[in-house]
């Protein structure tokens, strides 16, 4: 299959040192330019990323920050890193950044450093119902040394907003425990995060507010979300979701003595010397997003994923919380079938070309690796300039697999269709090369 020339000069170069590692790497290609790409947490970059991140940034370390370098010869990687800043900076609204985090869970390590000493209280949504690994698991960092309280969803059916965040329970949660921090911002939760409540809760018991906006940052940076400053104290993020970026984290705040904690806190305090060739990506993915263009791609990630979740609502399925205002959903398979399960949904799709990931819903009887639902996003699929069209297309195919029961004559027919649509909606690299 065709990639864009300077992807396929690469791969040739690569193939002449070490053929085995260039084949899986053009498998990988081909695989990703002829399947459906609806994991909310994953997008597709464009070429001038990509080759950003492979580009001779790599070669340097640069532990420190630019002016003050353990390290010579960094003048070029200093300029590139405050580039990054400079356009963070820029599309959040913040004075300042921190673009060196390896990932997201690096990124909320640095913040929990800079705001609370082990042991202190934050309170978080569970994992369960949408909150991330890095807000308080038994076995992450965030709950083996810090204390996390946890505040609910509605759980009413009867509630017009059931499984939607309960800001007044919130508010209890917090007066009874007295956090040092209040943790919001989710990783399975399809709607608006009203983060000026969050910040009247948090003032009301002096506690820092911090926002984990991996998933949203792109629909935050161009107000297709609300934007958590000038409310959150330090906000934290994701590089690669629907801010379409390289694969790396972010941390912010317009405090300047916060952020010489955070800039503690992330350096010596959990990494070393900086990834500067994702460094790099970001810069260059941040000057994307603040195009024009990139507002309407966001605005386009959310009107697909409400087609997406409208179409699947109309072939029986389940939406939690009713619907989507963001580029994710939860699919509750059990209103379709209550026998069907996230890990058999995921498998039977993946044979049909459509990458999914299984995923509980809220206050879920079945375990993490088999679940009650699958999470949907539609940010990759709008990178490829899909629309409510092809939403529609996809529901469709999806109820196919999913009432046939992975039927393998059915799966290998969506297949094809699959590819085929593909072929009409080439990725990024193909579409810009053409």
């Amino acid at each position: 299959m065709s990639h864009d020339p300077i992807t396929d000069s690469i791969l040739d170069l690569i193939r002449s040192q070490d053929p085995e590692a260039a084949e899986i790497i053009a498998a990988e290609q081909d695989r990703q330019h002829s399947t459906i790409e609806l994991i909310a947490s994953e997008n597709h970059v464009s070429p001038a990323v990509q080759h950003a991140m492979g580009s001779c940034l790599t070669n340097k370390y640069a532990e420190g920050y630019p002016g003050a370098r353990y390290y010579g010869g960094c003048e070029f990687h200093d300029q590139i890193e405050r580039l990054a800043q400079d356009r963070a900076k820029e599309l959040f609204g913040c004075q300042y950044a921190n673009v060196q985090p390896h990932s997201g869970a690096q990124a909320n390590m640095a913040a929990f450093m800079s705001i609370m000493n082990p042991g202190d209280t934050f309170a978080s949504l569970v994992l369960k119902d949408g909150g991330h690994l890095s807000h308080g698991m038994k076995i992450n960092f965030s709950g083996r040394f810090y204390t996390p309280v946890h505040y609910p969803l509605h759980y009413e059916k009867s509630h017009p907003e059931f499984e939607q965040i309960d800001y007044d329970a919130v508010r209890d949660v917090c007066l009874e425990h007295k956090p040092k921090a209040i943790l919001c911002g989710y990783s399975a939760y399809p709607r608006v995060i009203d983060f000026a409540r969050f910040r009247a809760i948090a003032d009301e018991i002096g506690a820092y507010l911090l926002a984990d906006i991996a998933h949203i940052a792109g629909l935050c940076a161009t107000d297709v979300h609300p934007n958590p400053f000038p409310h959150a104290h330090v906000v934290t993020t994701t590089t690669h979701k629907t801010l379409r970026g390289p694969r790396g984290g972010l941390v912010m705040t317009n405090d300047e003595e916060l952020s010489k904690k955070i800039n503690r806190s992330l350096f010596p305090g959990v990494q070393g010397g900086p990834l500067m060739h994702v460094v790099g990506a970001k810069a260059v993915a941040f000057g994307e997003a603040l195009k024009p263009e990139f507002r309407t791609y966001c605005e386009q990630v959310v009107t697909n994923a409400r087609a997406l979740a409208s179409a699947l609502t109309e072939r029986g399925y389940r939406i939690t919380s009713g619907g989507t205002d963001n580029h994710l959903m939860l699919v509750d398979l059990t209103a379709r079938d209550e026998n069907l399960t996230g890990a058999d949904a995921e498998a039977w799709l993946e044979a049909s070309g459509i990458i999914t990931n299984k995923n509980g819903i809220p206050d879920d009887p079945r375990p993490p690796r088999v679940t009650s639902g699958l999470r949907l996003g539609s940010p990759a699929t709008t990178t490829r300039g899909m629309g409510e069209a092809e939403m529609v297309k996809i529901a469709d195919w999806i109820d196919r697999v999913l009432d046939d029961g992975g039927d393998e004559a059915t799966c290998s027919i969506v297949r094809g269709e699959v590819a085929a649509l593909c072929a009409e909606f080439p990725m990024p690299s193909v579409a810009m090369a053409g």
